[in-house]
């Protein structure tokens, strides 16, 4: 066991090599020159302000403001998770989940309208609690930061005609986004609120997509050094899986790390892994997760995933052998929480990710379509990857994201994304792999994983 000497000295040099880091990692805005061939070749796109006066002050003013704006749609999507947990959650209720297709029928059934009802009550109890979980305590700290009290009775009650109001936000919601995605389905989300909710099949399509970038030999054994993760994610009551027994977590730079070296692609004791989010709260937790790494505590993942009928045989299992397996090459297995039986058909395994693997994530606070990080040769990426992200953009910020990435790309490296990417305007990344995953025949389900080259 480590001395408290030999912890306060972790301690110490690891706050002196995050200071440092810090100031070696700082964003800076995109600025006139660089953004000026997508602005050109996307004119018809602009908004008024720079289609006006197309010039570095109108750029400089537009691109602050539209920082700021993105940024703000956090908190909509961190009230998007509290309905989620409205919806779904299992530790606070013994209610019937409202599924989508409940939430369609929300305020048109008499049924569903009173389990909403039963689960704000019964969620509203388990928010004014004084010793919450972790995840309930932050969408507490949400409530608090927007005006509300759960301290009194009058508090509880407008909390819980807030809830229900979200709910049927949400619901109208998703009724749009299911229109926009039959006309685009990778901007589907442009108008909504960014969610930090996450899941475990992103993971599965990007393994798949990494081995299929070794067989065409796009991707050397032992070539990847340095990447970054644009959106990690902080999953808290995913809702696909509809769990909250589960705190905070995010996965999936650990599940890319675990993935690299199961291919032999990277050594996950040096491999540098940058995260970029907007995310206060992503941040924090990942920091949080370094500084316990540097004073040897492990970082414990609930590998949660909830299997479908409608798979193919192929798909289920693949997935099941990558669920098994994820985290033994960063890892061990960790303490597993037990799912309680309201959850339904999930299934649960935990990892415990050595410390030391933990203290190669750093995450770093940048919005990729207007900031970036001026970056030496030596110091650029092998591979960015970014998924369920660029769904939140509209094609112009997509275009600027796609030529911003491309300059922190080494020469022959990569950006691996879920979502396919506007081509008009000019960057440095051309298009490159793209893999299929078939995921059920009836009614047909694919994922897609995309690749583009940065060009030497």
């Amino acid at each position: 066991m480590p001395s408290k000497l030999g912890k306060s000295l972790c301690l110490f040099l690891f706050c002196i090599f995050t200071f440092c880091q810090a100031l070696a990692q700082t964003p800076q805005f995109v600025s006139f020159a660089a953004a000026q061939p997508v602005l050109e070749a996307m004119r018809s796109s602009l908004p008024p302000e720079l289609k006006a006066s197309l010039t570095a002050g109108t750029w400089g003013k537009w691109v602050h403001t539209s920082d700021k704006e993105i940024r703000s749609r956090i908190e909509e999507g961190e009230e998007n998770t509290l309905t989620n947990l409205l919806r779904m959650g299992v530790t606070f209720t013994k209610e019937d989940p409202i599924t989508y297709e409940d939430l369609g029928k929300y305020g048109r059934s008499s049924a569903v309208d009173s389990i909403a009802e039963k689960r704000a009550n019964d969620l509203v109890r388990a928010l004014a609690t004084p010793h919450p979980s972790e995840g309930m305590l932050e969408m507490r700290a949400l409530l608090e930061r927007k005006g509300f009290t759960l301290k009194t009775p009058e508090g509880q009650k407008k909390v819980k005609a807030y809830l229900l109001a979200n709910l049927a936000r949400w619901r109208d919601d998703v009724a749009r986004a299911q229109a926009q995605t039959k006309t685009n389905p990778y901007q589907a989300f442009k108008d909504r609120g960014i969610s930090t909710d996450s899941n475990l099949y992103p993971d599965y399509t990007i393994q798949l997509h990494l081995k299929h970038m070794m067989d065409q030999g796009l991707l050397k054994p032992g070539s990847v050094h340095r990447i970054a993760i644009v959106g990690p994610g902080l999953d808290f009551v995913n809702k696909k899986s509809g769990s909250d027994f589960y705190p905070p977590q995010s996965t999936q730079p650990f599940a890319v790390i675990d993935s690299l070296a199961r291919l032999g692609l990277a050594d996950p004791a040096v491999i540098e892994v940058y995260t970029f989010d907007i995310s206060s709260r992503v941040n924090r937790h990942l920091e949080r997760a370094r500084k316990d790494a540097a004073a040897g505590k492990p970082y414990t993942i609930q590998l949660i995933s909830s299997l479908s009928d409608q798979w193919s045989q192929e798909y289920h299992t693949g997935f099941i052998e990558y669920w098994q397996k994820l985290g033994d090459k960063i890892g061990k297995p960790g303490v597993r929480i037990p799912v309680p039986e309201s959850a339904g058909n999930i299934w649960n395994r935990a990892v415990s990710v050595r410390p030391a693997v933990v203290l190669r994530v750093i995450p770093v606070d940048m919005n990729v379509v207007f900031q970036t990080l001026p970056l030496p040769p030596d110091k650029q990426f092998d591979l960015v990857i970014g998924t369920n992200i660029f769904v939140y953009y509209g094609g112009l910020e997509q275009s600027l994201a796609r030529a911003n990435l491309g300059t922190m790309i080494k020469p022959g490296g990569f950006l691996l994304t879920n979502e396919a990417l506007p081509g008009t305007a000019p960057t440095k990344l051309a298009d490159s792999l793209k893999t299929s995953v078939p995921i059920a025949k009836s009614p047909a389900i694919t994922d897609y994983m995309y690749s583009y080259v940065r060009q030497k």
